[in-house]
């Protein structure tokens, strides 16, 4: 994504000598793939009636005091008054149509035109930032002054120092380019607004794919899970991704606060990338084997006199299966390939990882084409023996196919 600056030569402007371009703050130059954006054709015939409107305000105002229009005497006091102030107010219209009023005008509007362009081309502007207020920072954008919200500031700045609040950030960025994206240019309404991270994400979402691992930082924590700042090859956090709280363990998770706090390091694994929606979706908890499928007696001990609540294989007619289980268990028997459901065993976890119920396929090896599953629920497990001719990733069709018939 090319980076334009305050610096670049964008083009040029015809009509006019460059002095005109050039104020205090940067040089002014237009994008040489846009349009030309100003028209200074009538400028000289403009500024010559301008001339003629500034001689005529020192002529002295007469009135008639005979009623003979040819016999006029200087005005009197009042009359005098009101003529010397229509004359301010024609100075001040003056004021606004003088030369150097109609170019900066000018210039204005086509620094609108040029923001809205940016908008629509996806270009990067870099832009120095001039000073800061209670919500974010000013951006000088050519002849304007644009804003740059502190949410919209990428994650490196926090990172860099934590301790730091955000307006002491913003007090050591004055002064700095930052590379930013025009998101907003409304010029009814002068609003002029930039993001960073829109910046950023051009340059760095391409390096983020499905089942990367980044070393990371904890941000923000919200009820509904996690915001976490991957920190790339150059050591410095980039991007922004989301571990919603069912990513966050394997055990039930009532708060992410009681697990997460801001700046902790930790290690997650993209699961989603959105780049449409500029979306990352992250998990900590697939870093880890779920502790049920690494091994099914760590739930369910083969020595069941050691878990009083455990069942034998002697009880299996005992044990009632989990609610919406047997309508499953008939889904899966209209399946080809599956010749037998049954419950083998249960047993009771320390832990609660979720009230619904879920199916998993154990990692257990089959035995005599039997394969073993595992529902659970709340705190429960039952251990289920599925006999078929399948093979393990045929057992996970037939079960997507029979889990999408279930109402």
């Amino acid at each position: 994504m090319p980076i334009i600056s305050s610096t670049t030569t964008l083009g040029s402007v015809s009509g006019l000598n460059s002095f005109l371009f050039t104020s205090d703050a940067s040089s002014y130059h237009t994008p040489s793939s846009f349009p030309s954006l100003l028209n200074y054709s009538n400028f000289s015939r403009h500024s010559h009636k301008c001339k003629k409107k500034f001689y005529s305000l020192f002529q002295t105002p007469k009135v008639s005091l005979s009623g003979n229009p040819k016999t006029e005497q200087p005005a009197s006091a009042s009359a005098s008054a009101s003529a010397n102030a229509n004359a301010n107010a024609d100075a001040t219209q003056l004021l606004d149509d003088s030369p150097e009023s109609v170019l900066r005008q000018t210039r204005r509007s086509a620094d609108w035109k040029t923001a809205a362009a940016y908008i629509d081309s996806g270009f990067i502007y870099k832009g120095r930032i001039e000073g800061s207020n209670g919500g974010g920072l000013l951006v000088r954008f050519y002849s304007l002054v644009g804003f740059l919200p502190f949410s919209q500031l990428s994650p490196s700045h926090s990172c860099k120092d934590p301790s730091k609040t955000i307006h002491e950030i913003a007090k050591g960025l004055t002064g700095s380019d930052i590379s930013m994206k025009v998101i907003q240019a409304d010029e009814e309404n002068k609003k002029l607004i930039f993001s960073e991270k829109e910046a950023v994400w051009s340059q760095f979402s391409e390096q983020v794919n499905v089942g990367d691992i980044f070393e990371a930082r904890v941000g923000s924590v919200e009820d509904y899970g996690a915001f976490i700042h991957l920190r790339f090859p150059d050591g410095l956090y980039h991007l922004t991704g989301l571990v919603h709280v069912s990513e966050v363990s394997w055990d039930l998770v009532q708060d992410v606060r009681d697990i997460l706090s801001e700046g902790d390091e930790v290690r997650v694994k993209v699961i989603s990338v959105d780049r449409e929606k500029t979306r990352i979706t992250l998990s900590i908890k697939q870093l880890e084997e779920d502790p049920l499928l690494e091994t099914l007696d760590k739930v369910i001990p083969q020595d069941v006199s050691a878990v009083p609540d455990s069942l034998s294989n002697s009880n299996i007619s005992d044990i009632e299966p989990l609610p919406g289980l047997e309508t499953i268990f008939e889904e899966l028997l209209r399946e080809d390939g599956i010749d037998n459901v049954r419950i083998s065993r249960q047993g009771f976890e320390k832990r609660v990882v979720s009230q619904d119920l879920q199916l998993w396929l154990s990692n257990a090896p089959p035995t005599n084409q039997k394969f073993t599953l595992l529902a659970r629920a709340g705190r429960q497990v039952q251990e289920i023996h599925l006999t078929t001719s399948l093979d393990q990733e045929g057992i996970k069709r037939a079960l997507q196919r029979a889990l999408e018939r279930v109402p």
